[in-house]
């Protein structure tokens, strides 16, 4: 069983510790533990209670309203919600999903948003803003690694599936190589660069994370990608990022860097190699999308 303060409640719901104080004491919605200093704490079946009330209150009930309904009662608003208003915070749902373990209520939200807006519009408006929010949660420690591990693996899963889906373009003339460097966890983002490449008919080389320069030396010599694409945020914190980006592309000679990270925007890389800064996943889409048109032209051209 997982413990939480009210400080943790408030991180994790959006509502201010002043209000569920509030609803605690004037309405009995939760109620808190006490450790044998008394020290109020909050369980796990609090978290899923005030998550709950709190999806209620943001789509238009009042508390005092909600304060007489059963757990139950609440339960089934909160599942005929999820399913039915688009108001719904996507968010919330899934943090609720992530806290209950709730893989039904997981597929749930992402299948119907996949239906509504498709594969790459979810991920863009649903996923990576519920991943912002479940990195802040993991530095402050307001969720253990159980949650974080349950709800990365199921998402991993979806842009897994979604990969698989898109036809294989064997006749595609560019070709990239998409790689973590040794330390770099960010394999989520990594994952959706690879279906958001390969949707558009290239041809990838995924090599996965923890991969060290020799891997990358040995797959561009064997394939020859015309890009290679990397992600530095965590590595290279307390050394000059550069170093590294030169030492790659003497090892990727002829193709061009594609470089993204926290680590690349803040050391604000500069270099006479090849290289081609993404800050944002907007930018990186809009990259990609460029060069399908140039493509076009060019294929054009030579018809």
């Amino acid at each position: 069983m997982s413990i939480y303060s009210i400080k943790d409640l408030e991180k994790l719901s959006g509502i201010k510790a002043h209000t569920i104080r509030i609803w605690e004491q004037r309405y009995k919605l939760i109620s808190p533990n006490r450790t044998q200093t008394n020290i109020r704490y909050y369980d796990d079946k609090e978290l899923r209670k005030l998550l709950n009330v709190a999806l209620l209150n943001k789509n238009g009930y009042k508390i005092s309203k909600i304060a007489s309904f059963s757990s139950d009662n609440i339960n089934e608003l909160v599942t005929e919600l999820s399913a039915s208003d688009p108001k719904a915070s996507h968010s919330d749902n899934l943090t609720i999903a992530m806290i209950n373990m709730d893989e039904s209520k997981f597929h749930q939200i992402i299948d119907s948003k996949i239906k509504t807006i498709g594969f790459e519009q979810m991920m863009m408006e649903v996923i990576f803003p519920f991943l912002d929010k479940l990195y802040l949660l993991w530095l402050t420690g307001s969720i253990n690694s159980a949650h974080e591990n349950f709800i990365s693996n199921l998402i991993r899963q979806k842009i897994i599936v979604a990969i698989d889906k898109v036809k294989k373009n064997v006749d595609s003339k560019l070709k990239f190589m998409l790689y973590l460097p040794e330390g770099e966890q960010h394999e989520l983002s990594l994952l959706f660069m690879y279906y958001l490449i390969r949707s558009r008919g290239y041809k990838v080389y995924y090599l996965g994370q923890n991969i060290s320069l020799q891997d990358v030396s040995y797959t561009y010599l064997s394939h020859k990608p015309d890009y290679v694409y990397t992600m530095i945020s965590e590595t290279f914190t307390k050394k000059p990022v550069g170093i590294y980006v030169d030492e790659l592309s003497k090892n990727c000679p002829q193709s061009v860097l594609l470089l993204a990270g926290y680590q690349i925007a803040a050391q604000a890389i500069t270099s006479k190699n090849k290289i081609k800064v993404l800050n944002t996943l907007p930018d990186t889409i809009a990259f990609l999308d460029h060069l399908g048109e140039n493509n076009a032209e060019n294929s054009n051209q030579v018809h």
